[in-house]
Parts: structure tokens; C-alpha cells; sequence
């Protein structure tokens, strides 16, 4: 199980530092990647959120000189669409530690499950309708390759 946040202030540090790129890319891993994405979607509408997911990404592969074919669309998409959908079943009062920790909770360990259901081509996780923004659709293909990397970047 993943370690779970104590403070706001410890997830504004994930945050900055994937932003910024100070985090070493061998300590940025999927609890650090769905952090980011809570973070993004308690400001940002779901379509913003996957642009500035974008963004930081490959700035953040760019930097560490990992090659930007690592990055996948999908993924990010799904992932962003999985919390944002968690989300919306958790209390608007919620604290930003406690939504952390409930997604980190739920979706770090099913990460390595999940990952091994796309393999086997489950079509429920692997040909999933994602609607993000303003409602269009598209198919998320996610090869059991792509799939690794959103857990970690640093599998290169």
C-alpha cells in the first residue's frame, strides 16, 4: 500500500515539483501522478485538467531527457477520467488530503491488477468510452507497455 498524505502542504510539494520539474523522475510514480491529477481537477475543468496533465508531462519527460513516445494520450485521458469520476463520489466538503488519500488508496493498488486485466484485453478497461470535457468520446487502447508507464516514468 501506498503511503498516505498527512498535510496539504506535503501534496502542494508533489505538485511544485512535478511542475517544476525538481522531482527526480525515479521518485515520480503513479501515487505521484494521481495526486497531481486530484489536484488538477479541484481547479480545473476535466478538459483543462488534460491539457495541463499534457503539458507538465512532457515538460517533465523533456527534462529528464526521457523519450516523449513514453507518454500516451489515452492513459493520461483514463486516468483523469478514473479520478474524476472517483471524485464525484466523494463529499464536496472533503478535505484535499482526504481526496488524496481515497484515490491514492483506491487506484494504486488496482494500478497493478488493472495492469495486468489490459494485458488480457478485458474490454471494460481496455477498449473504455472515456468522455472528458465536453462530452465527446474517444476509445482508449492502452498496450500493456503504455500501461507500465503510467505507473512510473522512470521504466525506460
Amino acid at each position: 500500500m501506498s503511503r498516505l498524505y498527512e498535510s496539504e502542504q506535503e501534496i502542494e510539494q508533489v505538485v511544485h515539483g512535478f511542475e517544476t520539474c525538481a522531482t527526480p523522475k525515479t521518485d515520480f510514480h503513479h501515487r505521484e501522478h494521481l495526486t497531481v491529477a486530484v489536484c488538477y481537477l479541484q481547479t480545473l475543468s476535466p478538459t483543462d485538467a488534460v491539457a495541463r496533465m499534457r503539458s507538465a508531462l512532457l515538460r517533465f519527460l523533456d527534462h529528464h531527457g526521457v523519450n516523449r513516445a513514453k507518454y500516451s494520450e489515452e492513459i493520461t485521458v483514463f486516468w483523469l477520467d478514473t479520478v474524476a469520476r472517483h471524485l464525484a463520489g466523494t463529499s464536496a466538503d472533503a478535505s484535499l488530503v482526504h481526496k488524496c488519500n481515497s484515490v491514492v488508496e483506491t487506484f494504486c493498488s488496482m494500478a497493478r491488477s488493472s495492469s495486468s486485466t489490459v494485458r488480457s484485453g478485458d474490454p471494460e478497461i481496455g477498449n473504455r468510452q472515456l468522455k472528458i470535457g465536453n462530452g465527446s468520446s474517444s476509445t482508449a487502447h492502452k498496450p500493456a507497455a503504455r500501461v507500465e508507464v503510467e505507473e512510473s516514468l522512470v521504466k525506460s
